[in-house]
């Protein structure tokens, strides 16, 4: 009998390598006892010397890699055996994982399945805690999951909340974020965990208000969030009285309602839709970002994390047009806040001009993204996406009514200019646009980033330092002549 020790209940390269052992040297799934290291062996068992693998090798479908990264992950002891036998058939019949009704594959289907629906319950009903305030805050949340998920579901919370330190606690392992790396550590009891936090009272407020019981269906709200996860949510209760008054106050709305028909809505075309926005010459910036939240004139939306609006002063007499937000910038909702906007800020700087004065926006407001794998990667935006986001940066423009736009980029210069604007050609002198304002070409600060070699980098930056120099000095010119 082979006797298996596993380094921890998650220890899939471990698991694998001795699979891959096992199965080069013929033993049979009956033969093989897996354990991990926790747990004690018995007294006086037998155990073969350990398998080095012989040479050779043998190929299994990548499916059946990806499944077992995640049925690995399951709670039930007998995972490790009832891989390793679906490994050990996959060797006969390489299209075993085709076969839906077999009984091994739909069982770690079904395992898979069952974790992958774990890490999206845990993304959904973790709720941090607040502990202490401002510079020394860290955020807190306990969580109970069902099958071994918490490393897996970690970097999740790490591109979400990436601007803040964090750890969540489980009773198995916890996961905690300090801005750069996640680290985890055993687990804890829940004793450990803050209960309540300054903001609850808000969430709470805020939870109720959106509550809308005409629209309640409590079968189908229990099956997406079964009561399990409700005691350690801080909505938990309101949870059952909004239910239990949710027909009497669904009653209340309909008797309350208008008895007149409502007018059906006539759907504007797009250029009318641009028309409306020319016309708000009084708008607010406030106004503007409620307005923007909402966006759907273009397909990114869909894919973004948020709208991610201009910042700044009302009163700015500079704005910034960068080309659309990247990834850190669709994780915190705030332009310029990445590696580009770090450089950025260190240009402004040489440049003698105060970051805090200015308004920094995007020619497109929501972040266009290929996925590889965990990571998001930037696609520039096509001129319809461009067109469709314009009337954002010409409200902002109206808004604002700056002495100068400076365009980085060749989407920004489009935006701006309302066509395709080379960038070289361009670049370093002030262009009147149609409105009396002048604009200023130059290049996106993440081009600077990109560049391969340092002397070209440096070279390059300078030059970007020395465009910013001419935004400078029309700032000073308008001060002077105000």
């Amino acid at each position: 009998m082979h006797h298996i020790t596993l380094d921890n209940e998650t220890d899939f390269d471990g698991w694998r390598k001795a699979a891959r052992a096992l199965a080069l040297n013929d033993v049979k799934p009956s033969d093989v006892s897996w354990r991990v290291a926790d747990d004690a062996p018995e007294l006086f068992e037998p155990t073969a010397p350990p398998l080095e693998p012989p040479p050779g090798t043998f190929n299994v479908p990548a499916k059946f890699v990806e499944l077992a990264e995640a049925a690995i992950l399951h709670r039930n002891p007998e995972r490790f055996a009832l891989l390793y036998r679906l490994l050990w058939r996959l060797r006969q019949n390489h299209d075993l994982l085709d076969i839906a009704t077999d009984p091994d594959v739909a069982e770690v289907a079904a395992m898979a399945k069952a974790v992958r629906r774990d890490e999206h319950k845990m993304h959904a009903f973790v709720r941090f805690r607040e502990v202490g305030r401002e510079q020394n805050s860290h955020f807190v949340a306990w969580f109970e999951p069902e099958h071994h998920i918490v490393e897996l579901a970690a970097p999740f919370f790490a591109r979400r909340f990436a601007d803040m330190p964090w750890s969540i606690l489980t009773p198995d392992v916890c996961a905690h974020w300090d801005g750069h790396a996640v680290s985890i550590t055993p687990g804890v009891s829940k004793s450990e965990a803050p209960t309540t936090d300054r903001l609850e009272e808000t969430w709470r407020r805020y939870y109720a208000s959106i509550f809308n019981p005409a629209r309640l269906k409590v079968t189908a709200m229990q099956n997406e969030m079964p009561k399990k996860y409700w005691r350690n949510l801080p909505e938990a209760s309101l949870i059952k009285p909004l239910i239990e008054s949710a027909e009497r106050t669904a009653s209340a709305m309909i008797a309350n309602a208008a008895i007149e028909p409502h007018k059906s809505q006539k759907r504007l075309e797009p250029a009318k839709v641009q028309d409306m926005a020319r016309n708000h010459d009084d708008d607010d910036l406030e106004t503007l970002r409620e307005e923007a939240a909402g966006c759907r004139a273009c397909p990114l939306w869909k894919d973004a994390t948020q709208t991610v609006f201009g910042e700044g002063p009302q009163t700015a007499r500079i704005i910034l047009v960068g080309e659309q937000p990247g990834d850190k910038e669709d994780l915190a909702g705030k332009p310029f806040v990445g590696p580009a906007g770090q450089m950025l800020d260190r240009a402004l700087e040489e440049a003698g001009i105060d970051r805090s004065t200015v308004y920094v926006t995007n020619a497109v407001k929501h972040f266009k993204f290929v996925p590889r794998g965990k990571i998001r990667l930037h696609q520039k935006p096509n001129t319809p996406e461009i067109k469709a986001c314009r009337q954002w940066y010409e409200r902002e423009l109206a808004a604002i009514k700056p002495d100068l736009v400076v365009a980085m980029g060749a989407t920004a210069a489009q935006s701006v200019f309302g066509k395709i604007t080379p960038i070289n050609k361009n670049r370093g002198r002030l262009i009147d646009l149609d409105d009396g304002t002048r604009a200023l070409v130059t290049v996106h600060p993440s081009y600077l980033l990109r560049l391969p070699d340092a002397d070209a980098k440096a070279r390059e930056y300078q030059r970007f330092v020395q465009d910013l120099k001419i935004a400078a000095d029309v700032l000073r010119k308008s001060a002077h002549a105000a």
